[in-house]
């Protein structure tokens, strides 16, 4: 999949970019290089491969240093909730912004 100069233009029209020609060369090749380095990797056949917890698992085994998912702060939420103006069921009530 390669971008066309009219695709970058629309892009960056949306973005509010204002890309001079240059710009807009140096961009464009970036963009299609790494749309090119994305449809390699498509292209690898991935089928009964296990994913990885880590990338360096595949050259040696590792342990993650992850410490004990425990509660360590007390629940305070009806606490925090008594100065809110409107209040269901431990849910705070805001109005409607987007119709």
């Amino acid at each position: 999949m390669a971008l066309t100069h009219q695709e970058l233009d629309r892009i960056a029209n949306l973005a509010r970019l204002e890309l001079q020609p240059a710009e807009s060369e140096r961009l464009l090749s970036q963009l299609n290089g790494f749309f090119g380095i994305v449809e390699k990797m498509r292209s690898v056949d991935t089928a009964g491969i296990e994913p990885l917890a880590h990338p360096v698992a595949t050259i040696q085994d590792i342990t993650l240093r992850l410490r004990d998912d425990v509660v360590s702060e007390p629940n305070q939420r009806e606490a925090n909730q008594q100065t809110a103006p409107a209040v269901e069921r431990g849910l705070f009530l805001v109005p409607k912004v987007i119709e």
